[in-house]
């Protein structure tokens, strides 16, 4: 096989000793699309770093065309042909689509030297038209849907000279139509003669896309197989080292009082802005409500407004019968609602604090903790730090380590473990899977439903369909801040039929939707 880019005996040792890559040998062959999996702290985003020059290796060499290459910068690897498409947009929002495609390689005119809009503009187009990647070029970024952000990011790499792309994760926003999307533009790529490294937590996606696909775990290559050759469950034990659990157990239970009642509430941002529109729902004990839309459609501020960070303009919340609108959140706390944030590093965690102080900050004043004198018990704390990362499988050397020390996934568990222990009947759970490998996800997912068992009521904002779907009871769909459809049985909806809602093509009408929320009411 004619290997385009490949590795030899590649090593990241890092200067507190963290060995993040052992002797890697990573080979992709041209026009292939290789899939690359392991969970979080695997040696993917290292392994990637150093064929992007974002990192440089300790030990071994990188070879494109059976040539050693050393690729010192990101503008090596550039120059390499290599071009890397991250989860986190690297766009200006407020450029258009045609300035942020041409940035740092502008056209210019020819006698005045200035930047040329028009010629930018026509690049793009014909680039678009080329590879059959959509956008419109004169469009401001931050108007553009999320996957038009993708296609304008693979586009980039592509007008800089690309024939390698790497992807990070590049499907965790998208709709299901939106996916099948992207992937029929993929192998069109592929076609074209470009290699691509997909990197996904998502297997599904692996085997509907791949033609190879490497597994990583503890900075070692476990194997690397023919798509066509094994199974989901064979990588899936592979990436984790052990039997990993697919079914979540969903007995079916009776929703009881309700827990949490949203009224007409509305939200206009700083810039005048409608994000919410008289969104009304109730969420019941022994329940899980699962919201799902596209990213940037209203779930966000719904999620601030109930969770005290932000202020409704109009409507009401009541939590376990009790007004808690525009009230702080310490005082929502106070009412029983506890909270996972969709951003564990700046809003779910204090990164310098240790994983005991994370751990313990909503609870450090109860008599448990706290003398009458105001002085901590540590002994106590200590204690009960201990008790929370043995129950959580908290993957850590001490609790006393900072919290910013852990990866993703056992930075979520912190999270999950400080909420789900917080004495709240009431669950704000946004994105709780985001970016974490298949081994938390199991245990997450585990967690969640023996809340639902212990008779808490779970709201469930996530992008990710799968895991919406199979937790709920019932569904939401946002779109453009107003709920366009609300499902009372979440088994008896698929994920096309949610794209559709969740892209604004279809919706539910005003008389249907009052039916079934007055009866779930």
């Amino acid at each position: 096989m004619n290997y385009l880019i490949r590795t030899e005996k590649l090593s990241k040792i890092y200067p507190n000793g963290t060995f993040a890559n052992k002797s890697i040998d990573f080979q992709v062959a041209e026009g292939e699309i290789h899939g690359l999996v392991g969970e979080n702290g695997a040696g993917k985003t290292t392994l990637m770093k150093m064929l992007y020059g974002e990192e440089q290796p300790s030990a071994g060499r990188i070879l494109i065309d059976e040539k050693p290459v050393t690729i010192a910068s990101e503008f090596e690897a550039i120059k390499a042909g290599i071009g890397m498409v991250h989860q986190h947009f690297m766009l200006v929002p407020s450029l258009s689509a045609a300035e942020n495609l041409v940035l740092g390689k502008e056209p210019k005119r020819t006698r005045s030297r200035t930047f040329d809009m028009q010629e930018a503009v026509r690049i793009t187009e014909e680039l678009s038209a080329r590879y059959n990647l959509p956008v419109y070029a004169r469009a401001r970024v931050a108007d553009l849907s999320v996957s038009m952000r993708q296609k304008l990011e693979i586009l980039k790499a592509l007008y800089r000279g690309a024939r390698i792309l790497i992807l990070d994760e590049p499907t965790a926003v998208l709709t299901p139509q939106e996916t099948e999307e992207l992937f029929a533009e993929l192998k069109a790529l592929r076609q074209r003669g470009k290699t691509i490294i997909f990197i996904s937590h998502k297997l599904k996606e692996i085997f509907n896309l791949c033609d190879r696909v490497t597994v990583m775990r503890d900075g070692r290559l476990i194997a690397t197989h023919q798509v066509a050759d094994v199974d989901i469950h064979q990588i899936s034990n592979e990436m984790v080292g052990r039997e990993v659990q697919f079914e979540i157990s969903r007995p079916p239970l009776q929703a009881k009082s309700p827990a949490l009642v949203v009224r007409d509430i509305s939200f206009v941002d700083d810039f005048g802005i409608a994000k919410l529109k008289h969104v009304s729902f109730t969420l019941r004990h022994n329940e899980i409500l699962g919201v799902v839309g596209v990213d940037g459609n209203g779930q966000t501020e719904l999620v601030e407004i109930l969770t005290g960070t932000e202020k409704p303009l109009s409507g009401s919340v009541m939590a376990n019968g009790k007004e808690i609108t525009g009230r702080s959140p310490g005082f929502i706390r106070r009412c029983g609602v506890a909270h996972i944030a969709e951003d564990r590093i700046t809003v779910g965690t204090a990164l310098p604090a240790t994983i005991s102080q994370n751990l313990l900050a909503d609870r450090y004043w109860r008599a448990q903790f706290c003398a009458p004198t105001g002085f901590l018990k540590m002994p106590a704390m200590a204690a009960e730090a201990d008790r929370l990362v043995k129950d959580y499988d908290i993957r850590c050397n001490s609790p006393n380590q900072p919290v910013a020390s852990l990866s993703g996934g056992n930075m979520q568990k912190v999270v999950v473990a400080r909420e789900f222990t917080a004495e709240a009947s009431i669950l704000v759970i946004a994105q709780p899977t985001r970016g974490v490998d298949i081994g938390a996800i199991e245990y997450i997912h585990a967690r969640i439903m023996d809340m639902r068992s212990a008779g808490k009521a779970i709201l469930l904002v996530s992008s990710d369909l799968q895991e919406v779907m199979a937790l709920s009871d019932s569904l939401i769909v946002m779109h453009e801040g107003e709920i366009v459809a609300y499902f009372p049985d979440a088994s008896a909806v698929t994920d096309k039929e949610l794209g559709l809602y969740m892209l604004g093509i279809r919706r539910q009408s005003d008389d249907e939707l009052r039916k079934v929320l007055h009866e779930h009411d």
